[in-house]
């Protein structure tokens, strides 16, 4: 097991990218290892849970308060946002803050019980963009699509 010293970093204290506690947890969410069929179903799953309470939440303010923050952040290859134009790219960071407002905005913090304590709403929408953000070189070198889509 890594393991990693975290702390809390002033806005003018310079920080890579690569030393974000958000970086490395999506690193280890999109590590490239072997996922059994019954978790790939299960991922699926919540992925459509997520989009679907971030659909329904699109409209309402603390979802698109987010959205005019994250647009504010343009970058390329970046990150959709739900609400906006997929051609539209933000930096994944405010991607993740825009779609995880929209997700938790109608899914009222409810308790989800599982053996972690943590809920999917809250992992996947930051998780996504940084995929995302991720598989982008590898598209560009090899002029095809990855054979996961995120």
């Amino acid at each position: 097991m890594k393991q990693h010293t975290v702390r809390t970093y002033k806005s003018a204290e310079p920080l890579q990218r690569a030393d974000q506690l958000a970086w490395k947890i999506a690193e280890v969410a999109s590590d490239p290892v072997a996922v059994e069929d019954e978790v790939v179903e299960m991922i699926g799953n919540r992925i459509i849970d997520n989009a679907s309470v971030a659909a329904a939440s699109v409209a309402r303010r603390p979802a698109a308060s987010a959205r005019a923050q994250a647009q504010t952040h343009p970058y390329q290859p970046g990150a959709t946002v739900f609400g906006l134009d997929k051609t539209k790219r933000v930096s994944p960071e405010w991607a993740a803050w825009a779609n995880g407002v929209a997700v938790r905005e109608l899914d009222f913090h409810d308790t989800f019980l599982a053996a972690d304590y943590s809920h999917p709403g809250d992992n996947i929408p930051p998780i996504l963009p940084r995929g995302r953000a991720a598989l982008q070189p590898q598209r560009r070198r090899s002029g095809s699509r990855p054979r996961h889509r995120l």
